[in-house]
């Protein structure tokens, strides 16, 4: 267990409370607690994580942008959802992309469990891509990613990280329950 875990499960807690709420400020914590988590990860051959926080970097980044841009009146972030088409569509392609990462993983790499790490790293792209895009369908995508991660990260002995994919468990929960009351 490192200091920069910690202030990094820490960080993704406070940015996630605030996503939850649709706040814009869960942005910027956003941004360092990825930036921390790469070094963590990368540092756990966890290579397929250590990648997907550079990926957070930059859709963070457009989801700071979209957002921004997409509040109504009363300041709020306006919530919207996926056709059914596109729900297909998602779950084709997150399955059709995390037998392609794992097995890239798997055989370039030595890295540590390559395809549990790798759908899980799938899944959360997937997820990410529809929060900036303001999908109540990402929390569905949250809550597989969490319910993958969490097994990982305890075999994985990385204890700060392990319980905070627990709590984020809860809050994806709460999350799609939310957003879910606020599509509009």
């Amino acid at each position: 267990m490192s200091s920069i875990e910690i202030a990094a499960a820490v960080l993704v807690l406070v940015n996630v409370a605030l996503v939850v709420r649709r706040s814009m400020w869960n942005y910027p914590f956003a941004l360092v607690a990825v930036s921390l988590y790469a070094w963590v990860f990368f540092g756990q051959k966890l290579y397929s994580d250590a990648l997907l926080q550079l990926f957070y970097l930059a859709v963070n980044l457009y989801g700071w942008w979209n957002w921004a841009r997409s509040r109504a009146e009363s300041g709020e972030v306006q919530v919207e959802r996926l056709s059914g088409r596109g729900r297909i569509l998602a779950a084709g392609i997150c399955a059709a992309a995390a037998a392609g990462w794992g097995w890239l993983m798997h055989t370039h790499t030595d890295a540590a469990y390559p395809w549990w790490d790798g759908s899980i790293a799938v899944i959360s792209i997937a997820a990410q891509i529809l929060q900036s895009r303001r999908k109540w369908e990402s929390w569905v995508l949250w809550i597989a990613a969490d319910l993958f991660a969490v097994p990982l990260f305890a075999v994985k002995e990385i204890w700060p990280t392990t319980i905070l994919y627990a709590i984020l468990l809860v809050l994806a929960v709460r999350g799609l329950l939310d957003w879910i009351k606020k599509t509009a």
